[in-house]
């Protein structure tokens, strides 16, 4: 399950967010992106992408601009840096419990099912052997730790570059208003992101510090809309959502931990030896 959900993420990742042309993607929401790139730190070529993104109110009318101002990698490296993070986040929601019984781990097969000779059947010593249904298995898969390392910084940098280069079909959402504060309703999320632009057939990520209860509930029956905070945000939503929606807090949260008068480029020296940030999320057995 997890190489098949890899390579269509993969495929999203080449098509969409580093090519020139973002064949496919709906440009619903109109967004007036400016660049500014400046090298905070010539050693390391780490830059900072600044974009203004549209404020959207809940019943889908522009209220203003708000700006984004995120670390981004080179755009000779950007790619390989998100594919490293992608894999390690893939690889590392592996469990690696498969597991198979080996002939001696077979249960029966301590005498001679039949005699040698005089029977007309194929010599046979044990009822354990891999040539039986029933019996072991050959070269079969064991328990396995797939887990891989990758820096914290090289990770974080990984997410703000993808975040930065999917700005042109992101906005900031001002506020979910007063609709689900009774009882929450998915037929109304539905209806606002119609009202916001969006296609609820096509995958969307919101971002929230955040999640209201009545808010989440009325979108969770909905396939195509992941809730994400700041605990869960990881790098595979991002590239597997065809828009993004951030609210006021979230949008201030990414500025500060992933934009340019962030600090964690000086984080702890022990991360430059490959200590890694565990995986949050669901985990998948393969």
């Amino acid at each position: 399950m997890a190489m098949a959900s890899s390579s269509a993420s993969l495929a999203f990742l080449s098509s969409s967010i580093f090519n020139g042309s973002p064949k496919g993607r709906a440009q619903a929401v109109p967004c007036k992106t400016l660049r500014a790139t400046r090298v905070a730190r010539p050693c390391q070529g780490v830059r900072a992408e600044l974009a203004t993104l549209p404020v959207l109110s809940f019943s889908g009318e522009k209220v203003g601009e708000a700006a984004l101002d995120l670390r981004s990698a080179p755009p000779e490296t950007a790619r390989a840096v998100v594919h490293r993070g992608l894999v390690t986040h893939l690889q590392n929601k592996r469990r690696g419990t498969a597991s198979t019984l080996t002939r001696a781990e077979v249960r029966g097969g301590g005498r001679k099912p039949y005699p040698q000779k005089k029977t007309g059947g194929a010599r046979r010593g044990s009822q354990r052997t891999p040539l039986r249904p029933g019996g072991g298995v050959i070269f079969g898969p064991q328990p396995k730790d797939w887990t891989i390392k990758m820096n914290r910084k090289e990770k974080r940098l990984a997410l703000s570059t993808a975040i930065a280069n999917a700005t042109s079909a992101a906005f900031v959402l001002e506020d979910f208003g007063n609709a689900f504060d009774k009882s929450p309703k998915t037929k109304e999320f539905v209806e606002a992101l119609k009202r916001w632009g969006l296609d609820p057939a096509e995958k969307v990520t919101v971002l929230a510090t955040e999640v209201p209860e009545n808010v989440f509930l009325s979108c969770r029956n909905i396939g195509t809309v992941k809730v994400l905070t700041p605990r869960t945000l990881n790098l595979y939503d991002v590239l597997d959502a065809k828009n993004l929606i951030f609210t006021r807090s979230a949008l201030e949260y990414l500025n500060s931990v992933y934009g340019e008068d962030s600090d964690f480029v000086e984080d702890e020296e022990e991360d430059e030896e490959g200590q890694g940030e565990e995986e949050d999320g669901d985990v998948n057995g393969s």
